[in-house]
């Protein structure tokens, strides 16, 4: 992924120095493509990207022409795919930040909010967990 910044882009957990190729961060934004325009970059602990915690969690890194397994953890609302509102900003942030607490170590290019008010956090980068849900009060539900 590439990350353009803007003048209003605010880096947390560092100084905005400190983001080079290669840091471990989490960019909110607007994605197109593969390049995210940052509104915000948070400069991750750790520096690995959170490979040792996404290890220890069970997440499987994406490897192309893998398919990802049908398991699920947890508790999955019935929904279906595609349907819902897409969210920004503080509501996504707190859904993602929940997720990426759990399952770290992908990249989330979307937050939907479903009819009953929870949340799914659509991960990209990784062949498991592909969705992770989020309830109406930012706590990890369950995820496939």
């Amino acid at each position: 992924m590439t990350v353009d910044e803007t003048s209003s882009t605010k880096t947390l957990g560092a100084s905005a120095k400190a983001v080079k190729k290669g840091a471990s961060v989490l960019v909110l934004g607007t994605v197109d493509s593969a390049t995210i325009t940052a509104a915000q970059v948070i400069v991750q602990r750790g520096g690995d990207g959170g490979a040792a915690a996404a290890k220890a969690a069970g997440v499987i890194p994406f490897q192309q022409g893998t398919p990802s397994p049908s398991k699920s953890v947890g508790q999955i609302p019935d929904y279906t795919e595609g349907e819902g509102i897409i969210v920004s900003g503080t509501t996504a942030y707190k859904a993602v930040n929940a997720a990426q607490a759990i399952v770290p170590g992908g990249i989330n290019d979307r937050v939907v909010k479903l009819s009953d008010g929870e949340y799914e956090v659509h991960n990209i980068s990784v062949n498991w967990p592909h969705h992770v849900f989020v309830s109406k009060d930012f706590k990890v539900l369950g995820y496939e």
